[in-house]
């Protein structure tokens, strides 16, 4: 096997499958949630706490509003 085989082989291993989720920490400590969207949705630690919790109340609000709701295919 050549180098430029195993490097691409390494590369392939290291990058997460297309839409899958993965988070990485940015340049300012926050955390960045990548395969959502085109760009990366970046939060602080507070920030994500305050959303995880709010959890429940968003699943209601998604089923109560779904008729009014777009869905992405």
């Amino acid at each position: 096997m050549s180098v430029e085989e195993a490097s691409k082989l390494l590369g392939q291993l290291e990058q997460p499958k297309r839409g899958q989720l993965y988070c990485k920490v940015s340049e300012k400590g926050a955390v960045s949630v990548y395969g959502l969207q085109r760009m990366p949705v970046t939060l602080y630690v507070e920030q994500w706490e305050r959303l995880l919790n709010f959890a429940d109340d968003l699943r209601a609000f998604l089923k109560e509003n779904d008729a009014k709701l777009k869905r992405k295919e």
